[in-house]
């Protein structure tokens, strides 16, 4: 063989080691049934197989649907009740019988979590929230002695942001000193089993509060100044981060700093009342897109770096019998028809191309498109910044950021900026080619400079050759770069 051929086996080689779309293992769902529409569990297991999504959180106990899950490599966080709590916490034998009924009938489906209550230390119930930690404790210990994988299971509990008294700034992380004695407790009971602080940040209800574009494009993960903690000195791109970072200051003052944190809920909705601000499908898509992107790029918060919080979307459908506001019955990420409300990245295919970074400027011809640009981050542009336009580049249809994610063709030179490099040029390259897709709140510069061109060096993103050092046809352009060789 000559030297080409040998390169292009290489390259070809490349190109089936490239991951496909699969289960994010930090990715989950809650699976809430206060409806009368819900598709079946085998469809909804069905359906589940066919995402990016690895884990499922119940609100109880459901043998029909854990049943339907078995073997499908899913793992369950299933529930207690609030009124399972006070038995589970004066009876052992009440929690041994509560494991032998909801574990160790379901052996072919794996457990990860029994979450003991929800929200229980926020409805000022000074006897049930009393009771938690015994229940959790009773719980444990029967999980132990039932042995093997129920031995594994970790016992937890859900809070919601109403248990911090301080969350703004992050550093100033603290919880309400009324909880302040019970937390002590069920969080020392966390660490020493190794179980996780369980969380519902949400920063919709952030933007309710504070219904400034300003504060909707923090929340959204869209391009946006950053807020500046003043402690810190770290300035949070986006209001998830901040509020992770507030309950993990909020551990640390508390004297666990260690404890790990799961995000049992978070969501938008894509419909309101009309008081409802920002409720609407495209914040919805907006948020849950770019949340899955910034999930998937590993970088964490500022306090918690290189690894993703294991993350609970709300969720997988409309329950349509929840009172309240409109908003409430309007979390849903599926149709009861199995159909996608929209398309927030979960399910691998899609092929709608990628809407542009900002409006286009009608007349103007410098805008027209050009096969021979490329789109990248300008000097100076500081990782922040470019994470966030990484994020967003990252979550828009048509742009396969596949390569960039740990194990990925393109994952080294691993740097915000080489990854945001990628992630910019996908979009520009997919959506048009227009200077207007190449704009990323002015952060991104059109240049005639191929980034990936060097002399007969393989760029391990490149999987295709093209021997007129031309871009990729739209057929490729999708993830490819371009791999130059001499003529």
């Amino acid at each position: 063989m000559d030297r080409r051929s040998n390169l292009l086996s290489l390259i070809l080689a490349l190109l089936l080691s490239v991951p496909s779309s699969s289960a994010q293992s930090f990715l989950g769902v809650n699976y809430g049934e206060v409806a009368d529409n819900l598709p079946s569990p085998d469809a909804t297991a069905r359906l589940l197989k066919s995402t990016t999504i690895s884990k499922v959180r119940l609100y109880g106990v459901d043998a029909n649907f854990i049943r339907a899950m078995a073997g499908t490599k899913i793992s369950l966080v299933i529930g207690a009740s609030n009124g399972d709590i006070p038995s589970l916490a004066t009876d052992p034998a009440a929690a041994s019988r509560w494991i032998s009924a909801n574990v160790l009938a379901f052996p072919d489906t794996p457990i990860s979590t029994i979450s003991v209550g929800n929200e229980v230390l926020e409805l000022g119930d000074a006897s049930l929230a009393s009771q938690l930690l015994p229940a959790m404790q009773n719980l444990h210990n029967a999980a132990v002695a039932a042995g093997g994988a129920a031995a594994g299971i970790k016992i937890s509990t859900v809070n919601t942001m109403a248990v911090l008294s301080q969350s703004d700034p992050p550093s100033s992380g603290a919880f309400h000193p009324d909880l302040n004695s019970n937390l002590q407790q069920i969080v020392a009971f966390l660490q020493k089993t190794s179980s996780p602080f369980m969380i519902n940040p949400y920063p919709y209800f952030a933007y309710q509060s504070d219904p400034r574009p300003e504060t909707l494009a923090f929340c959204l993960f869209q391009p946006n100044a950053g807020r500046l903690d003043a402690v810190s000195k770290i300035t949070y791109m986006n209001m998830f981060d901040a509020q992770l970072d507030a309950v993990k200051s909020a551990l640390g003052r508390l004297g666990f700093p260690n404890t790990d944190i799961v995000v049992a809920e978070t969501g938008w909705p894509y419909r309101g009342d009309s008081s409802e601000a920002g409720a609407n499908l495209e914040n919805a898509k907006a948020y849950t897109s770019n949340l899955i992107s910034h999930l998937k790029s590993q970088v964490g918060t500022p306090l918690m770096p290189g690894k993703s919080v294991d993350t609970y979307l709300f969720a997988l459908y409309d329950e349509d019998l929840k009172p309240g506001p409109t908003s409430e019955r309007s979390f849903g990420l599926f149709h009861p028809d199995l159909t996608p409300t929209y398309d927030a990245g979960l399910t691998s295919g899609s092929t709608s191309v990628a809407p542009s970074t900002a409006p286009p400027q009608s007349g103007n011809s410098s805008n027209s498109p050009t096969s021979n640009m490329w789109c990248v981050p300008k000097d100076g542009v500081d990782d922040a910044q470019l994470q966030v336009d990484l994020d967003y580049a990252c979550a828009q249809q048509g742009v396969d950021c596949g390569p960039i994610q740990p194990g990925g063709a393109c994952y080294d030179p691993n740097t915000v900026r080489s990854h945001a490099t990628y992630a910019m040029n996908q979009l520009y390259q997919v959506a048009g080619r227009n200077s207007w897709n190449c704009d990323f709140s002015k952060t991104a510069i059109l240049t005639s400079e191929n980034p990936s061109k060097f002399d007969f060096l393989i760029f391990t993103c490149s999987v295709i050759i093209i021997w007129s050092g031309e871009f990729c046809s739209h057929a490729f352009r999708k993830s490819l770069y371009i791999l130059h060789f001499p003529r």
